[in-house]
C-alpha cells in the first residue's frame, strides 16, 4: 500500500510531457510567471507518437509575448532550443497575464490571474498512518471563504525533488490549515543538518485543473490521458501566473 501511494504521489514530474498515440504532433507550451524577480521562461516543444522514445523536439523561431491588464507587454527572446525568456517583465499580485504564441502561422493564447499569496506558518515532520514513513507537514495561514488552489514542491539542500502535490481548500475557519505530503521514494536519506525548503505556490483554478489531471493516475497508465490545458487552439500544456511563499526547515 505504501509503495502504491508513493508512486501515485511522486511518479509525475512538475514539468509534464504528455504522450499521444497519434501520428499528428501537437504543440506543447509550458510557461510560468511569478511574483518573484524574473526572468520568466516559456518552453515550447512538440509531442511524439506513443511508441516513439520520449524525446520531445523543441520548437524554434516562435513569437512569444506576455502582457498584462495594465499595459505591461514584452516579446520574449529565444535563448536555447525551444526556450524563451523575459528580460524586464515583472510579475505583480492581482494582475491578469496573457500569453500569445505564434508558430507556423497559428496563434495560441492563454490567460492566468496571479492570486494573493498565502504564508507558510511552520514546517514539521509527522509519521504516516501507513507504516513508519515520514510526511512533511506544513501549516498555512488560512484565507477563509475563498476557493484557494495550491501547488507544493520541496527542495533538499537546494536541489528540487522530483514530483509535485496540488490541493484545494475552501473553509470558513479562521485558524491555520495543515497539509502533509509523502516523501518516500523521492527524498534522499536525510541526515542532521540537511535543509528542507518548501515552496507553496498559489495558483488559479485552471492551472490547478491542469496539475490535478496530470497527476490523476500517477503516470501509471500505459495510455495516459492528456492533462486539461488552459491554452487555446489545441495546444497542450499550461500558462501559470502564481505567487510563491517559501519556508526553510533544518532536519535534526
Amino acid at each position: 500500500m505504501l509503495f502504491i501511494l508513493s508512486c501515485m504521489l511522486f511518479s509525475c514530474q512538475k514539468v509534464i510531457q504528455p504522450d499521444l498515440n497519434t501520428s499528428t504532433p501537437q504543440l506543447v507550451i509550458q510557461g510560468n510567471i511569478y511574483d518573484q524577480a524574473g526572468p520568466y521562461t516559456v518552453k515550447i516543444s512538440r509531442t511524439v507518437n506513443f511508441d516513439t522514445p520520449n524525446i520531445y523536439p523543441p520548437v524554434n523561431n516562435a513569437t512569444v509575448t506576455i502582457s498584462d491588464n495594465v499595459g505591461q507587454s514584452e516579446e520574449l527572446s529565444q535563448t536555447t532550443d525551444g526556450t524563451y525568456v523575459t528580460s524586464n517583465l515583472q510579475g505583480i499580485i492581482g494582475h491578469t497575464y496573457s500569453l500569445e504564441v505564434k508558430v507556423d502561422g497559428k496563434t495560441y493564447t492563454s490567460g492566468s490571474t496571479m492570486p494573493e499569496p498565502v504564508d507558510i506558518d511552520s514546517i514539521y515532520f509527522k509519521k504516516s498512518f501507513f507504516g513508519g514513513s515520514k510526511l512533511i507537514a506544513i501549516n498555512l495561514i488560512n484565507r477563509p471563504n475563498k476557493d484557494n488552489f495550491y501547488q507544493v514542491v520541496h527542495l533538499v539542500n537546494g536541489k528540487q525533488i522530483p514530483g509535485f502535490s496540488v490541493f484545494a481548500e475552501n473553509t470558513t475557519e479562521l485558524a491555520s490549515i495543515s497539509y502533509s505530503f509523502m516523501t518516500t521514494g523521492t527524498t534522499p536519506l536525510l541526515v542532521a543538518g540537511d535543509s528542507i525548503e518548501v515552496w507553496l505556490e498559489c495558483i488559479d483554478q485552471k492551472v490547478f485543473e491542469y496539475y490535478r489531471t496530470a497527476n490523476r493516475d500517477g503516470g501509471r497508465s500505459t495510455s495516459p490521458a492528456n492533462p486539461v490545458s488552459n491554452i487555446t487552439n489545441g495546444a497542450l500544456g499550461y500558462f501559470n501566473a502564481c505567487t510563491i511563499r517559501k519556508k526553510l526547515f533544518i532536519y535534526h
